[in-house]
């Protein structure tokens, strides 16, 4: 509202390029939803458990990294998913390194980072990464035990 009172024209054309943000995004967001919906209905909360549960251990993360360096999911998303994924039946360690592969891991983006960095840079950046996200989720599992 203050924006508003200052300068009506400036706070136009903020919130236009807000919205065109907004649909720019909404198809991503709701593509992930209905695929994250669809995976929470066919997996029951026992095989996510089994999966990737506190009990299945490094082969859990084995399986969650793996995941997390192909899948190309943004952080807005992600999040909730984790969240969910926890509240049904998957272990914290298991998540961690998820999410920091996730994030921190481009298998899908390889080509356009070799393209940009080069092929040593880029590999010795991922598998860095990938050993990173193993490190962070056994010092987050460490902490919140």
């Amino acid at each position: 509202m203050l924006s508003l009172i200052k300068d009506k024209t400036k706070t136009k054309k903020a919130l236009t390029k807000a919205w065109k943000s907004f649909e720019n995004i909404l198809p991503q967001f709701l593509s992930i939803l209905v695929i994250v919906g669809i995976m929470l209905a066919a997996l029951s909360p026992e095989t996510i458990s089994k999966l990737v549960g506190q009990q299945s251990g490094w082969l859990g993360m084995l399986i969650a990294s793996v995941i997390g360096s192909i899948t190309l999911i943004p952080g807005f998303v992600a999040f909730p998913l984790a969240s969910a994924l926890l509240n049904n039946g998957a272990g914290i360690m298991q998540i961690a390194v998820f999410i920091s592969a996730l994030m921190m891991v481009g298998i899908v983006t390889l080509p356009l980072e070799i393209k940009y960095f080069g092929k040593k840079a880029t590999i010795l950046r991922n598998s860095s990464a990938f050993v990173f996200s193993y490190i962070a989720a056994i010092v987050i599992g460490m902490v919140l035990r």
